[in-house]
């Protein structure tokens, strides 16, 4: 949904929070690439979605008629709204926004098919108005964050950290110093990755590459 336009050189961001996840810097070993989980606190709630929930009434009624275009013409409005409460909502309750963002790219994707097919939007509406209804899913109240050298890059729903957060963290380090004659040039290749990534709105994989970049920098607490 979002487009991100990263320089090589990333402007600074404000780090926010997410479900209590702390990002750690160990010290340099070894990468060891594979992923772990840990637990992690509830969310807060995302508050009143009856705005975003109306939008998808009046897509699910369109719908119903068969005039898919005017469906995705009023679920466009949907996603105009919703990225544009994002910079709210989601440091508030990253683990339930992510849970609605899945939602309604799964809608916005039905609808945006060269055919979109009647069950398929009918069903992929359904579930992204039961989940603004419940935005939870009914999920245990405690859930799990994947870490990658013990730094973490997901919240607690396994939704990837933005990725422009992430290279901040690896960006802010590399300027204090922490990089050695030895680290140096594995820590530039793979931030030259993770902003390739990151580009391409895949977080997922940026924030992985940014996560291996993070471990190599000499031991410090990065963000808290």
């Amino acid at each position: 949904m979002k487009q991100l336009l990263l320089a090589t050189a990333l402007i600074a961001l404000p780090v926010a929070v997410f479900s209590g996840v702390e990002h750690y810097i160990i010290a340099p070993k070894a990468i060891d690439t594979s992923v772990t989980t840990t637990l992690l606190a509830p969310a807060a709630t995302l508050g009143d979605m009856s705005a975003f929930a109306a939008i998808v009434t009046d897509t699910q009624k369109i719908a119903q008629t068969g005039d898919f275009i005017a469906a995705e013409t009023r679920i466009t409005d949907l996603e105009t709204a919703w990225d544009d409460a994002e910079a709210t909502l989601r440091p508030k309750a990253p683990l339930l926004w992510g849970n609605v963002d899945d939602k309604a790219d799964a809608a916005f994707s039905a609808l945006r098919t060269g055919q979109p097919d009647g069950a398929h939007v009918d069903e992929a509406l359904a579930q992204l108005q039961a989940t603004l209804a419940d935005p939870s899913l009914g999920l245990a109240p405690v859930s799990t964050a994947e870490l990658l050298n013990g730094i973490a890059v997901s919240d607690a729903a396994g939704h990837p950290l933005p990725c422009e957060v992430m290279l901040t963290d690896l960006r802010d380090g590399i300027a204090a110093g922490r990089t050695s004659a030895d680290t140096q040039p594995q820590i530039s290749d793979l931030q030259s990755k993770a902003l390739e990534r990151c580009n391409a709105d895949d977080d997922r994989r940026a924030d992985a590459f940014t996560a291996q970049a993070l471990a190599l920098l000499a031991p410090a607490q990065v963000t808290k």
